[in-house]
């Protein structure tokens, strides 16, 4: 109750100051100094609880009293003080600095009250209980690192200890973590000066942490995968490791990787040198520049883990190799091309492990879609007669016993192999698309819908690389079977096909030309609700966000000490997908698309805006210069 009244008045507080900054109540002030110095501890824990929640709630005034907060926080701080008033005051001192992030004199006038902020954070991080207060460092890190400077090496000795110990909660040891880290992307300069020994310290914690693998005895034969729980320790150790190498750079982070990488993979344990493979992937963006210079080396060392005795070493290897093929685009396809397409497609006869076989194959993928079509073209004869082997196979246990893993990976395959060859693909599409076309038409099953999408990329991509000559026997009956999936599915708004779907429309289109205009009645309608489509967001609580806080389909932004704004993230990779669909529409269409531009201008204009999302935001920018061309067929008139 307590806490629900303070939260009250720090709102009517925060609504009674107005643009100027001149406070409207200012008996509020009063009421806070009376607490502040009252003797009774709750009162003094609810004035800075009001002040941590409304930490502007001296308006224009506050300059008069800077000195006087000053050392009301620093009273408070002190160690004589009640334990949960000093919480209190770290909370307050944290919003105070953060509501000043860009006023670094007011920063300077308060670093003196830093040591003790630090102290009574470590106190918190001992008794393993209310983890705000290293929440609320990582908010400092994010947000006003080099306030922190002072005070960085005792943080870094800190985190370290505590990330270091294992008899810790994992929680807080990843909380640990996340300080350094985020110091390391937010303030690199600073971290790599006055923090060097810690970093060496960490590289080798971190890899550590990457083995901490449970042996599953079913992983290599599962055909339901679970995206990888962000909370297993293995996988937080990976991001931090990516993330430290682009923060820091190679020069800072890559000699720590590499000392420990041989050792590591020699290790009799197979998770040491799983670790050491996904080290590899992770390192390759942060430390391009010096990765590229010892590929040879990287690549003797990654290439024979592909026959590792343990299938998820294999695995790891296959990451390595497909990262890297992202990384070092084009130069590692033109460099090991030799090595990298036998050696997968080795592994994609893996038949008693479906997850490395299927990885393989999105190695592959990787491979091809920057691999030169002049190189990728002399191995295509292999690699087809591999993947239609494997399409066949897949297809037929499918229907026997319903497992469809590596066949959704080699649907994938196949279509980046044809978009990669384009019109050397034309031989082998006359005995691909009845079986593609058939999945389409049969696989309507809840389970299936993601191989149904995959399938329709994969027709789609293989259409637009072939071209209109080839694909024009199939155009008419493929967008049958798209339109029906759409009018008959009632498709709800998160569908894997949805994208799938637009997507392929905007390929037709290219496909086809003027003679997709037909279709663009029957499109539209889909095309501009997903457009339309407004994500669900909502502010919440302390206590109600923990029902939602797992939920990948919602992200949080703290607000305050209570409050989280949070956005619906399911759909909006959609609606941007199908944003990117009018510009092509309109781009390809011209005239025959002058019809819709005066309402597709409506939808686009005010995305400008939308902010949550990068891609729908470009391509509304993208989108006007076409559509003017397509409004200037109706006349100068029209366009006034």
């Amino acid at each position: 109750m307590k806490r629900k009244i303070c939260e009250v008045v720090a709102e009517v507080a925060r609504n009674l100051i107005d643009d100027d900054g001149n406070n409207q109540w200012p008996e509020i002030l009063q009421l806070l100094f009376q607490c502040a110095n009252a003797p009774n501890v709750q009162l003094q824990e609810s004035a800075l609880r009001i002040f941590a929640s409304v930490p502007g709630i001296f308006g224009n005034q506050q300059n008069t009293y800077l000195q006087i907060i000053k050392e009301m926080l620093m009273k408070y701080l002190d160690p004589s003080s009640n334990r949960e008033v000093r919480f209190q005051a770290v909370r307050a001192v944290v919003a105070f600095i953060l509501q000043h992030d860009k006023e670094v004199e007011i920063q300077k006038y308060f670093s003196d009250l830093l040591p003790h902020v630090i102290m009574i954070t470590a106190d918190s991080i001992k008794e393993e209980e209310d983890q705000t207060l290293i929440k609320l460092l990582i908010d400092m890190a994010e947000t006003v690192p080099k306030f922190l400077r002072p005070q960085l090496e005792a943080i870094f000795e800190m985190c370290i200890n505590v990330f270091n110990s294992e008899d810790i909660e994992d929680t807080w040891r990843h909380l640990a973590l996340e300080v350094m880290v985020s110091l390391a992307e937010n303030a690199a300069p600073m971290v790599r000066k006055k923090a060097e020994k810690y970093i060496a310290a960490l590289v080798p914690l971190v890899l550590k942490m990457m083995t901490n693998l449970e042996d599953e005895s079913d992983w290599a034969v599962s055909d339901e995968i679970d995206e990888e729980d962000s909370g297993e320790n293995n996988v937080i150790a990976e991001s931090a490791l990516d993330r430290l190498a682009c923060g820091l750079g190679g020069k800072a982070i890559l000699p720590h990787i590499i000392s420990n990488i041989p050792n590591m993979l020699n290790n009799p344990d197979w998770k040491y040198r799983h670790a050491a493979l996904m080290a590899i992937s992770a390192a390759g963006e942060g430390c391009h520049k010096q990765m590229e210079a010892m590929l040879d080396n990287v690549m003797q060392g990654v290439l024979k883990y592909l026959m590792d005795p343990h299938p998820r070493v294999r695995y790891a290897a296959c990451n390595a190799i497909g990262q890297m093929a992202t990384d070092f685009a084009p130069t590692f396809e033109k460099k090991y091309h030799e090595q990298v397409i036998p050696g997968l497609l080795t592994l994609l006869d893996d038949v008693a492990n479906p997850r490395v076989q299927a990885h393989a194959g999105a190695a592959l993928v990787n491979f091809s879609e920057d691999c030169p079509k002049a190189i990728l073209t002399r191995y295509l004869d292999g690699i087809m007669t591999k993947l239609e082997a494997i399409l066949t196979t897949k297809f037929n246990e499918l229907v026997e016993k319903g497992t469809k893993l590596v066949l959704e990976q080699v649907v994938t395959t196949i279509a980046s192999v044809a978009d990669t060859t384009e019109k050397e693909f034309v031989v082998y599409y006359d005995r691909l698309m009845p079986c593609l076309k058939y999945m389409i038409k049969n696989a309507n099953t809840e389970e299936l819908k993601m191989l149904r999408g995959k399938t329709i990329e994969c027709v789609s991509l293989i259409g637009l690389a072939v071209g209109a000559e080839k694909f024009m026997s199939d155009a008419s009956e493929v967008m049958d079977m798209l339109l029906k999936t759409h009018t008959e599915g009632n498709l709800p708004d998160d569908d894997p096909q949805t994208t799938y779907l637009i997507s392929a429309w905007a390929r037709i289109c290219k496909i086809l030309g003027k003679q997709f205009e037909q279709y663009l009645p029957l499109v539209m309608g889909p095309v501009m609700k997903t457009a339309a489509m407004k994500p669900e967001v909502a502010v919440l609580d302390n206590d109600e966000i923990q029902d939602v806080e797992g939920d990948p389909d919602w992200q949080f932004v703290n607000l305050s000490d209570q409050q989280n704004f949070g956005i619906r993230t399911a759909g909006l990779e959609d609606k941007a997908a199908a944003c990117e669909m009018l510009v092509c529409y309109a781009r390809e269409l011209k005239d025959g698309f002058a019809n819709y531009a005066e309402e597709v201008v409506r939808l686009m204009v005010p995305l400008f805006k939308f902010y949550f999302h990068d891609g729908v935001r470009r391509a509304a920018a993208e989108s006007l210069p076409f559509l003017l061309i397509c409004a200037k067929i109706k006349g100068q008139q029209y366009l006034e």
